[in-house]
């Protein structure tokens, strides 16, 4: 151990020994008037400098023998950092909590201990099966030798792509179907480098480009370069580019078609730039929405490398080598690792451990663009203020002339949830404090002190730099869009995930990702942020009961199983016509 021990004894110091009692042994010589020290204070001193060394050793074994059984009792047997070392110093240092609500957080502590009886219960762990299970995934290709589209279209189609993972992942669904509509060549998407995420990494670093470019060969034609004559082409220049500011957000297709088709036609090439959620939903028709779904759900696979660490992270998870459900088949292809390393834990039931995925949507980018306040005083305001205009200037900008009020943006819930209001739920659920859990987006705002209050809740918190060594993320540990294949693979992969953010991309690809390939097995927990405000608004006068009872009720209403509203993404809800078809009891299928 660090330091060094120090014995304390009685209040009133006759039991300190050390410096102090060879002081002591001073004092009493000069009181017999200068005699030598007796054979008899010798005795003395050698019995206690005795004593503290047996003293020392009982306390070393007791600390050796503590640590064992912790280490033995945790959730997985490889050399913890992340999370597990914040965790260690959090006692070690003896840092203040970042606490807003102290009355509900108390309460909460005594729940996770009680909740042991209904951490079990079915309902906490599954989704409503009998009416999930009607739905059936309906955008996959019959056959990878049909007929492939003809070479004289319209141009080209290039996007760069800007955001992070999975802003890019829709970017570039959304051009396949805007390949389609225009009649035109897509070019292998290329990736934005954004100042926030500072990953360099290109679509075949992420994603598979054969499997992509021949999964959809019957309805898009894509190909990895623009030929020749069009690569030194200035796009700008020609008229050929297009940029955000040019097309509404979620627009209709008919605006393609009248904005980018005539300059298609006159130039043979457009280059849309950063291109982030363009395109709509809802008027977008079936068959290509069935592009989209295509691409999404089975077109993009994570290159062999990812997949394969992402295989070893999932078995780690849970504690088994198998693998078993169509959501691994879906996730890992050919390249699932066959090996656990360390000890397997499982179940009571002696089956694989089940796992809760977290999306701890609470990096700071996310936190200084929400504008809200998270009870960290003149430092935060100053420390975000910061961030904002070294990120953020356009917003910086605007705000220098505005007012924003915190109060009422949390009021509306727009405020991300912080580790402890994540934690409040998840306790009211009836999750107890076993619970194992893995973290995704686990760079938290305001670090150890912001996720104390979620760590004294649930200990058995882990994230991929827990459960993989330094040696195994080596390759890819600075690239952050690589990183996040890993947070995505084991969000989709476990037993229950929960999100705290419904703007997040990350979330609202894995809620529907969870629904495509689930088969009703894969429960989503969604809080509503304004409702939730609310409750939270009340937390003075409302006991621990009604604050489950009215936590739960707001959860249970996003689990029901329906079809996608209208305005609401296919890619978080795919229940809708060209993703997904629903069985009748006859065996017949509608959409």
């Amino acid at each position: 151990m660090e330091g060094s021990w120090v014995v304390v004894g009685p209040t009133g110091g006759e039991g300190r020994v050390g410096a102090t009692n060879i002081g002591r042994l001073r004092q009493g010589k000069a009181a017999r008037g200068g005699a030598g020290v007796t054979s008899w204070d010798l005795r003395v001193f050698a019995g206690v400098v005795g004593f503290m060394g047996c003293l020392l050793l009982v306390a070393s074994l007791l600390m050796s023998a503590v640590h064992q059984v912790q280490f033995r009792n945790g959730p997985i047997s490889v050399n913890f950092r992340g999370l597990q070392e914040v965790k260690q110093n959090l006692v070690r240092k003896e840092q203040a909590e970042q606490i807003m609500h102290e009355r509900l957080i108390q309460m909460a502590t005594l729940a996770t201990t009680k909740n042991e009886s209904d951490s079990d219960n079915f309902a906490l762990w599954e989704e409503p099966y009998q009416q999930a299970r009607k739905w059936k995934p309906c955008a996959a290709k019959h056959s990878l030798a049909d007929e492939e589209p003809g070479k004289n279209n319209n141009g080209y189609i290039l996007i760069s792509a800007n955001g992070g993972l999975n802003q890019q992942r829709v970017a570039v669904c959304n051009a396949v179907v805007v390949a389609a509509l225009l009649n035109a060549t897509l070019v292998l998407p290329r990736f934005l480098y954004s100042s926030v995420w500072k990953d360099k990494s290109q679509f075949g670093d992420i994603y598979q480009e054969d499997y992509f470019v021949n999964y959809m060969k019957s309805d898009v034609r894509i190909v990895k370069d623009l030929p020749p004559h069009l690569q030194s082409v200035d796009f700008e220049a020609i008229g050929s580019q297009i940029t955000d500011n040019d097309i509404m957000k979620e627009a209709e297709p008919s605006e393609f078609i009248k904005s980018a088709l005539p300059v298609l036609r006159k130039n043979h090439v457009v280059h849309f730039l950063g291109f982030g959620n363009r395109l709509g939903f809802d008027s977008v028709p079936v068959h290509l929405q069935r592009l989209r779904c295509r691409c999404n759900f089975h077109a993009l696979k994570f290159t062999p490398e990812i997949q394969k660490l992402g295989s070893l992270l999932v078995q780690r998870l849970r504690g088994v080598s198998e693998m078993q459900t169509e959501m691994d088949k879906q996730l890992f292809g050919g390249n699932m690792i066959d090996a656990v390393s360390g000890e397997e834990h499982t179940d009571d039931a002696g089956g694989p451990s089940r796992y809760l995925a977290l999306h701890m949507r609470f990096e700071v980018d996310m936190v200084a663009y929400s504008l809200c306040e998270f009870g960290g005083g003149e430092e935060e305001r100053r420390e975000l203020h910061a961030f904002r205009e070294t990120h953020f200037p356009a917003l910086a900008t605007r705000l220098r002339n505005i007012t924003v009020s915190p109060e009422e943006l949390r009021s509306q819930g727009r405020c991300p949830l912080t580790p402890e209001e994540a934690g409040l739920i998840l306790s009211a659920l009836g999750y107890d404090h076993r619970t194992f859990m893995y973290v995704a987006g686990s760079q938290i705002y305001g670090g150890a002190t912001r996720l104390r209050p979620l760590t004294r809740l649930y200990p058995n918190l882990v994230t991929k730099e827990d459960i993989l060594s330094s040696d195994e993320l080596a390759p890819i540990k600075n690239f952050s869009s690589r990183l996040a294949a890993l947070d995505f693979i084991a969000c989709a992969s476990s037993d229950v995930f929960a999100v705290t953010d419904s703007g997040s991309q990350l979330s609202s690809l894995v809620s529907g990702y969870r629904v495509y390939h689930g088969r009703g097995r894969a429960p989503t927990l969604h809080p509503n942020r304004k409702r939730y405000a609310q409750i939270l608004s009340e937390e003075g006068g409302i006991e621990w009961s009604g604050f489950q009872k009215r936590v739960r009720t707001m959860v249970e209403e996003y689990k029901r199983v329906r079809a996608r509203p209208r305005g609401r993404t296919v890619y978080r809800q795919p229940r809708t016509p060209g993703c997904m078809c629903r069985a009748g009891g006859d065996g017949s299928v509608d959409f």
